[in-house]
């Protein structure tokens, strides 16, 4: 097969495989039900496992008993020939994480007696600091909608929402109407792996949240009953149709207003107002533990990416402004 680096030509390719196995497939089953039984894993997690072992177990097509079968040196052909098809070093650690959760399961379940990701190396990542926007762009990017229609309302809150709170895009799409007190100013917001906290919201996401409750909502609803979704929850955020706003929707929705806004959309995506959130919050001296806890990261070297965003912009400031910078 030809080497290729595209994510479009990658999914070309993974269509020449050989169909799943059902034997496969059922190990599979079995390793995504316990996990989610374990750990509480999320949906889009279980999905990102389940195409990495897919692709593992089409490639082997049930050679060596097949994707529960597999040797350390069939894992070493594997990365390296979706190496040559151009897979980044972040997809491939990626991969390997989810390996070394399945094989861990086999070991513990007694299905294997070895575990042959155990002395695989992940791949070198290079250090990528997340994109923030300036606080002008965002102050531009929150002014863009046009606020006197339901659905500009909506995304207004949404916009300042999501600023506001650093929220994950799930979390912002997927918050339900009971999640909000605007008399106390907090947000309950369930983050990955089911894990909840509370983060306070400040007047300027109070007062368009507000109005949004007030007035978008009943308008796009036609004051009519919003139905609860599949986890029996009724949804913050609607379309005309009594439909939750997904995350597509709401990726296309910032790319609009980011036009609208002067600022390039190749430079913005949904998760950058949640950088935006956690970058501007430092460089106005905010605690990392405490944005730690707003942010909902389990571990702090997850957050301290953040300090290195903000030394940036200290040192910006330095050379720009200091007589002998």
């Amino acid at each position: 097969m030809p080497a290729c680096t595209t994510a479009a030509e990658r999914r070309m390719l993974a269509t020449h495989l050989p169909q799943l196995r059902a034997d496969d497939d059922g190990v599979i089953g079995r390793f995504l039900d316990a996990a989610w039984a374990e750990h509480g894993l999320s949906k889009s997690t279980l999905a990102s496992y389940r195409r990495d072992l897919e692709g593992l177990a089409r490639w082997r097509d049930g050679a060596g008993g097949g994707l529960a079968g597999v040797d350390r040196e069939g894992l070493f052909d594997y990365l390296a020939w979706r190496t040559r098809q151009g897979y980044s070093p972040r997809s491939n650690a990626r991969l390997l994480s989810t390996l070394r959760a399945f094989f861990a399961q086999l070991v513990r379940r007694g299905e294997r007696g070895d575990d042959p990701s155990a002395l695989l190396d992940s791949p070198r990542l290079p250090r990528s600091l997340p994109k923030a926007l300036a606080e002008s762009q965002i102050e531009a990017l929150l002014d863009a909608p046009a606020i006197d229609i339901p659905l500009g309302l909506r995304d207004r809150a949404m916009l300042e929402l999501m600023y506001a709170a650093g929220l994950r895009v799930s979390e912002l799409v997927g918050l339900p109407v009971n999640a909000v007190n605007l008399r106390q100013g907090v947000l309950r917001v369930t983050g990955k792996g089911s894990k909840e906290r509370l983060v306070p919201l400040g007047e300027e996401s109070q007062y368009w949240l507000q109005r949004y409750l007030d007035q978008a909502r009943p308008q796009l609803s036609g004051r009519k009953a919003v139905p609860a979704d599949g986890s029996g929850q009724v949804p913050m955020f609607i379309d005309a149709a009594l439909r939750p706003v997904t995350r597509q929707q709401f990726w296309v929705l910032v790319k609009r207003y980011a036009a609208a806004a002067g600022i390039d959309p190749a430079r913005i995506s949904p998760h950058g107002l949640r950088h935006s959130f956690a970058t501007h919050l430092l460089n106005h001296g905010a605690d990392l533990r405490a944005l730690q806890m707003l942010l909902g990261h389990s571990s702090l070297s997850t957050t301290q990416i953040y300090t290195l965003v903000a030394r940036e912009h200290l040192q910006r400031l330095h050379s720009k402004h200091h007589p002998r910078g």
